[in-house]
């Protein structure tokens, strides 16, 4: 296989290549926190919902939410055609208010199947973020994988903030409290965000901002196999556990902590820790190998969900914060390769491609979860996640060789080569 690296010189880069504003870079961090924490809403309080609408057990209404995964994944096809074609701007301002409208009206079912369309409603919208909000992000950014890394920290927040923002919520003002506040705020960014991002002149589908790293035809379509496969089976782990971790924790700590509000704490804490390890990664990726990255991120997962399928007591909050920062670290390595691998001006329709089939496939796992952990248990959940785990390590051996020198900046070359810097 003949992999191409050509390095872009200065006098290509885009003259509008410098950074978003801060106030618009805060902004679309902040949106990626609430698109994770609207989709995790329900999951948090659904033993709550549960037995408002008659439920004996919380798994039987868990595959209600099944419709704001699949159309988190299928939408993101026309999000990243439109954030493409007709403009980035517009569908963030599309995904804010679109999320703000969604919550409310879900915050007003009256019954299961009320419930399942506004969640369908709410997953529908928040299918505009990774196509769109992230390709806007990196678009001018002179470090994509920092900021990369900041961005996934943010949106990891926002899975915290569902456990934790969620839990007090239900616990102070009910369950459709937990829809109404995160709705208001949704509802604030979109009017700060529609006065401090200014209007694009081209939508990007319609100008040219070459890649970083220029692969042959061959070495490219099999990196967006690979890292399509690599994105399926690590979705599943990603929503496996954040949709069951709360249930979790409240089964196998239910000895040591019954207070709900507690449990909350306890998983926001580890989403937070385990979220600083994106920053980390973010930064490692401008400068470290990607696949040998990616691949020992991922196999570093395998024991730790081995040992959150037999531990005990306190174990198992250590077991779960391992396991947690494994799965949180790979998070950016597909978003990572495509701003490395694929043109700006198709970014948001190949990574809504990518996103997908992913989150498509991996919305199964909402419509399982329940299920599985009713016929089986916990235990025989995370034996399995630790199996896909290991089929993703096997995924990931596939990816062409990295041309790391490509991605290292050395301020002092002379000129651009296959072992010189790329265009940042």
């Amino acid at each position: 296989m003949n992999t191409q690296v050509e390095s872009l010189p200065k006098a290509q880069e885009d003259p509008t290549s410098r950074d978003h504003p801060r106030e618009v870079v805060l902004l679309l961090n902040v949106g990626h926190a609430l698109d994770h924490l609207f989709l995790l809403i329900f999951a948090t309080a659904v033993g709550t919902i549960a037995a408002e609408f008659g439920f004996a057990r919380w798994e039987d209404l868990m595959p209600y939410g099944v419709g704001a995964f699949f159309l988190f994944g299928l939408g993101s096809v026309p999000a990243g055609r439109l954030g493409d074609l007709w403009g980035r701007r517009q569908m963030m301002l599309v995904f804010f208010f679109g999320l703000a409208g969604a919550a409310f009206l879900t915050a007003l079912a009256q019954g299961p199947w009320q419930l399942a369309a506004g969640l369908t409603l709410i997953g529908a919208f928040a299918s505009i973020y990774h196509p769109v909000g992230i390709p806007l992000l990196v678009q001018r950014a002179s470090r994509p994988g920092a900021v990369i890394g900041i961005n996934g920290l943010a949106g990891n927040l926002g899975v915290a903030g569902a456990a934790l923002l969620t839990g007090l919520l239900v616990q102070m003002w009910g369950w459709r409290a937990a829809f109404v506040v995160p709705g208001a705020a949704s509802l604030v960014c979109g009017l700060l965000f529609a006065r401090w991002c200014e209007p694009q002149v081209h939508a990007p589908g319609r100008s040219r901002k070459p890649p970083q790293v220029v692969l042959s035809r061959e070495a490219l379509a099999r990196a967006l196999i690979v890292m399509t496969a690599a994105a399926v089976t690590g979705s599943l782990l990603f929503n496996f556990t954040t949709n069951g971790n709360t249930q979790f924790l409240t089964e196998r700590l239910g000895d040591l902590v019954q207070d709900p509000a507690l449990i909350g704490v306890l998983l926001a804490s580890i989403y937070t820790l385990a979220s600083l390890t994106q920053v980390v990664v973010g930064r490692l990726i401008d400068r470290v190998p990607l696949k040998r990255l990616y691949l020992g991120l991922v196999l570093a997962q395998v024991p730790w969900l081995l040992m959150a399928a037999m531990s005990a007591g306190w174990w198992v909050y250590v077991a779960l914060l391992g396991a947690m920062v494994c799965i949180f670290g790979a998070i950016p390595f597909t978003d990572a390769m495509i701003v490395k691998y694929v043109d700006d001006s198709v970014r948001s329709r190949v990574a809504g491609m990518r996103l997908a089939v992913s989150f498509g496939v991996s919305s199964l796992a909402v419509w399982a979860l329940g299920p599985v952990v009713k016929a089986w248990s916990f235990a025989s959940l995370f034996l399995l996640m630790a199996a896909i785990a290991v089929c993703t390590a096997a995924i990931v051996l596939l990816l062409p060789p990295d041309p790391v020198r490509s991605v290292q900046t050395r301020p002092s070359g002379p000129e651009g080569s296959s072992a010189g810097p790329s265009s940042r």
